[in-house]
């Protein structure tokens, strides 16, 4: 099992700053910046389509990098939401799905950092077929040029949620410069306010994100308030448990006064009672977050099934009546099986 893809003398153009171009390719600053606009802003990965570039420079990069990691391998779009799935292969062979979300005009970017993910939460499709390795800065940032690609947002940037396959704290040091590169403004310029970073309670990761000084959103996916129940359903906790999440989310909180954001997905019968939510309120007692409750999308062969529509709400509204400020998502993508891992289990069993 490989946890980085194979080596090549060949630079990845799309994991480089424009600074680190203009550094490896030996050119000037500002044919590093020119570079870095073609691929990011302008979504090209033709080399002899950059026509700002000298010839001498395009057969340059031509010999020595690779710009493009991702290529499309099934793309499924849903009439009903505008939500779009894709499969993309890489270099290696491997696969990986990311998915554009639309609220009106109003665009979200579901980002992967791994090729599986060694988690496997029990309700979660991308851990069925393991972990093979981690994503590049760039393997992460293409997905959010593929999608765009087409799409028409206007003058509005797109929000990104890293919440697609893998946990982006077991690949943190790819994930940050994945995060820098879509900020950067000769690219996407995509403000840390619209990013969102969603880890299932890596507590190192936390503490460590704690320190970045930036304004990217961090969420945690929780989904149950005692170690038992959230055990079974997030096999992280018995190395993390809720006690020692609940200190590291504190000092993140203390650390950036910034709001944490909880994802519980609600699961029929298993973690959407009455009583569940009052557990989790009393939780949340003294912790500054927010709860998204997230309606399961159904996986099949899994045991699982989506909790209805009455029930969704009236945990919502427990919250509510404790004062935990909750939103529950809209069901988004149900007909293109737009859950985590579902389309890659379907090509790669």
């Amino acid at each position: 099992m490989s946890e980085s893809p194979p080596s090549t003398d060949k630079l990845y153009l799309s994991s480089l700053s424009p600074q680190e171009m203009a550094e490896a390719l030996h050119l000037k600053p500002f044919q590093g910046r020119q570079l870095f606009r073609w691929i990011h802003q302008k979504r090209e990965f033709d080399v002899e389509r950059m026509t700002d570039l000298s010839k001498s420079v395009r057969n340059g990069l031509g010999r020595s990098c690779v710009t493009r990691q991702l290529h499309p391998v099934e793309t499924l779009h849903s009439p009903e939401s505008g939500t779009v799935k894709i499969l993309f292969r890489l270099g290696d062979g491997q696969t990986i799905e990311s998915v554009l979300l639309r609220h009106g005009r109003r665009v979200t970017l579901c980002l992967s950092t791994q090729v599986g993910c060694p988690v496997r939460c029990a309700f979660c499709a991308t851990g069925t077929s393991g972990f093979r390795r981690n994503l590049t800065a760039g393997e992460i940032v293409e997905q959010a040029l593929h999608l765009l690609e087409g799409q028409d947002i206007g003058e509005r940037t797109p929000n990104i949620v890293y919440m697609g396959m893998g946990e982006p704290f077991l690949n943190y040091d790819a994930t940050v410069k994945s995060i820098r590169l879509l900020m950067a403004p000769e690219g996407l310029g995509i403000g840390a306010r619209k990013i969102t970073v969603s880890t299932a309670g890596h507590v190192p990761g936390i503490y460590q994100f704690a320190q970045e000084g930036w304004q990217v959103r961090l969420s945690v996916s929780l989904h149950a308030a005692n170690d038992t129940l959230r055990s079974s359903l997030v096999p992280m906790n018995h190395k993390y448990p809720l006690h020692t999440l609940l200190d590291a989310l504190k000092y993140y909180v203390a650390t950036t006064g910034r709001q944490i954001t909880l994802e519980w997905v609600l699961l029929d019968g298993v973690n959407d009672s009455p009583e569940d939510a009052d557990e989790l309120a009393l939780w949340l007692e003294k912790l500054k977050a927010a709860v998204n409750l997230i309606p399961y999308n159904t996986v099949s062969d899994f045991d699982y099934t989506p909790s209805p529509r009455a029930v969704c709400e009236r945990f919502r509204d427990a919250l509510l009546k404790h004062s935990v400020a909750a939103t529950l998502r809209q069901e988004r993508g149900q007909d293109i099986e737009a859950a985590c891992g579902q389309l890659r289990l379907r090509n790669h069993p």
